[in-house]
């Protein structure tokens, strides 16, 4: 009893330490195997690249490779997915992601109207939007492929054929231009809750010249997989009824060839679309041949 008044007495006599001197100071949070760079275009915009890539060895023949556009607020988000993937024991952590961004802590940043569109023809629509650059998606387009592409193959052990592309909203509606105008361009595209209803619909008209190209030439129609992704609560708008009737003309072109698929996510809506569909672009990109 004695020695326990004693050990109370000292405690209470000793100085208390404070919780400044103890505590360290806040970090920024480093996400493992991941690392960014800035990269400006031949045409002198800057774009933010952010990588997450597998620890170890390449496999024979290199990496599958996934770019996703709207990377500041896409990245993360499967950047973690690949990584946690490794628990999986399905390999879908081997692969390298590329999130294309901008720099910045903007989660969208307004340049990339002008990176995914063409130069708009609606009236109404130049109206709205005529504080915001637009129709600059020629520009974008060979960045991505003439520029990017390249400078990271020299960097990673990445595999030629293996690459697929992920753009939601207006980045799903650049995903759709680049299947119908590139085709081969990636071996998979993910068009995720595509606006296909931006300016009344003028990506008709390219996915009309595909279609005839491709009935015509069935080379063409196995040249890229496509997926599309909508949400349940996309319904509200015009969103997920486009995405599904694209999906049903789409549909016959397997007789060609064609790998398409729709998925329609329950409960999903707009914002949360991208969230809900990473293991499932995931799976995608993995697929091979």
């Amino acid at each position: 009893m004695r020695f326990l008044a004693a050990s109370l007495a000292l405690l209470l006599a000793a100085p208390l330490p404070t919780l400044a001197a103890e505590s360290p100071a806040p970090a920024p949070y480093a996400m493992p195997e991941t690392e960014t760079w800035d990269m400006t275009s031949a045409r002198g915009r800057t774009y933010r690249i952010f990588v997450s890539r597998p620890a170890g060895e390449a496999p024979e023949g290199g990496y599958p490779i996934l770019y996703v556009l709207d990377g500041n607020a896409m990245f993360a988000g499967f950047a973690e997915a690949r990584r946690i993937q490794g628990f999986g024991g399905r390999d879908l952590d081997k692969m390298i992601v590329v999130g294309v961004g901008h720099p910045g802590d903007q989660v969208y940043d307004p340049r990339r109207m002008e990176d995914f569109t063409g130069p708009l023809v609606t009236p109404a629509l130049k109206r709205l939007y005529a504080k915001y650059p637009s129709g600059g998606r020629d520009a974008f387009r060979a960045f991505l492929l003439d520029e990017l592409k390249p400078a990271v193959a020299k960097r990673y052990k990445v595999h030629p054929q293996r690459q697929a592309l992920y753009g939601h909203s207006l980045g799903g509606l650049f995903a759709l231009h680049l299947f119908y105008s590139y085709p081969g361009a990636f071996d998979t595209i993910v068009a995720a809750s595509p606006s296909i209803w931006w300016d009344d619909q003028a990506i008709l008209s390219e996915e009309a010249a595909w279609r005839t190209r491709a009935e015509q030439d069935g080379k063409l129609a196995r040249r890229t997989r496509l997926l599309l992704i909508a949400g349940e609560f996309e319904s509200d708008g015009s969103i997920a009824q486009d995405s599904a009737a694209l999906a049903a003309r789409l549909a016959p072109l397997s007789a060609t060839g064609l790998r398409s698929e729709f998925l329609l996510l329950d409960g999903e809506s707009h914002v949360t679309v991208p969230h809900r569909s990473i293991t499932a672009t995931m799976r995608a990109v993995m697929r091979w041949p």
